[in-house]
């Protein structure tokens, strides 16, 4: 058993309560699908935890940006990446600094594991690839092709929107699924597991799921979001719309 966060995106007060949880649950390996910085106010504390945690983590389109450049972002993120390389940059502690970049440059793409895979964005583009509810009806072409990718199981994040696509195509939300996908032996699955840091449910609380061997469980956990919302507020290098969604999960 084990636990998958992903999209952090800086927000200190969500990673914290999420692996708070973890711990209460004693799971002890923890997988981070990518986006642990971008959009939020705390950046190098959200690094240093995931760092000293021990958490495996995979390269999301945000940290990618960070450390080498920002494309077709909008201005609120593009606006964050910079501000966040600064941040970096501005470390005094030159240990600190070196371990924060050290990290965020050896990310891999992807993981694999058995017949699990994992990344940010989709199996066919790891980085920046997004898979949307809707592609089920609008663009099922595309699906199928990402489908051939994936053997059995396949982790995203990127779309901050959790649930599960089958090879149908077809997706199924936290809600219909009550909050347990039951893994059937070879059937296909995407999963993508939402967002820690900035959900867009409309569904305020951090994300993750924890996946066993039959089973995977969404969870979904309290934060102080006012005080995430307060800091990016209070920053004037951050887009305020990143803060004012956290309140409606947009």
């Amino acid at each position: 058993m084990f636990a998958v966060i992903s999209d952090i995106h800086s927000n200190l007060a969500a990673l914290r309560a999420v692996l708070d949880d973890i711990e209460r649950r004693q799971i002890k390996e923890i997988f981070c699908l990518g986006d642990i910085v971008g959009y939020g106010p705390e950046p190098c504390q959200c690094l240093d935890l995931i760092i000293d945690r021990q958490i495996a983590g995979i390269m999301g389109n945000h940290d990618h940006a960070v450390f080498y450049e920002p494309t077709n972002f909008n201005t609120g993120a593009e606006r964050a990446s910079y501000w966040t390389r600064r941040a970096l940059e501005k470390e005094p502690d030159s240990e600190k600094r070196s371990r924060r970049w050290s990290f965020l440059g050896r990310l891999p793409v992807s993981i694999r594991m058995a017949k699990i895979m994992m990344v940010h964005g989709s199996p066919r583009r790891p980085v920046n690839e997004y898979i949307f509810p809707d592609d089920i009806y609008t663009n099922s072409a595309k699906l199928l092709t990402i489908f051939e990718k994936v053997d059995h199981l396949c982790l995203v994040g990127h779309t901050h929107v959790p649930g599960v696509f089958l090879d149908d195509p077809d997706f199924y939300g936290v809600d219909e699924l009550d909050y347990v996908y039951p893994v059937v032996e070879k059937e296909k699955a995407i999963i993508n597991v939402g967002s820690v840091g900035q959900p867009r449910d409309q569904d305020v609380r951090a994300s993750y799921v924890i996946v066993g061997e039959d089973k995977i469980e969404f969870v979904r956990v309290e934060y102080d979001i006012e005080l995430t919302v307060a800091q990016i507020l209070a920053n004037p290098q951050l887009d305020n719309f990143e803060g004012e969604r956290l309140r409606d999960g947009r």
